[in-house]
């Protein structure tokens, strides 16, 4: 079943983001599983909206390659481990074009 997960990086910033974004590559080496990823500045630190198909996946994602580009970029990073709240999905709609 699909997952939403609301995730918070408390103290997180726009750039410790990108940093950690642009690292992954994410768009020409999406991870298996992800449906959606959004992010932006919340109450706090930055926050992300992502959907996937599994729970598993987005562990599987999160102990391999997040892991391995948060370590990799140390102080570059988000300064503290994320706040994740996980909903399951009823329906996802991707248009088509």
């Amino acid at each position: 079943m699909a997952i939403g997960l609301r995730i918070k990086f408390p103290g997180g910033t726009q750039e410790q983001y990108n940093a950690v974004h642009d690292h992954l590559d994410i768009e020409n080496r999406p991870p298996e599983g992800l449906i959606f990823h959004a992010s932006g500045p919340v109450e706090g630190g930055w926050g992300l909206l992502d959907f996937w198909h599994s729970r598993n996946d987005f562990d599987r994602f999160a102990g391999g390659r997040l892991k391995h580009a948060l370590d990799e970029l140390g102080d570059g990073a988000f300064p503290a481990p994320p706040e994740i709240r996980e909903f399951p999905i009823h329906n996802y709609t991707v248009p088509r074009i």
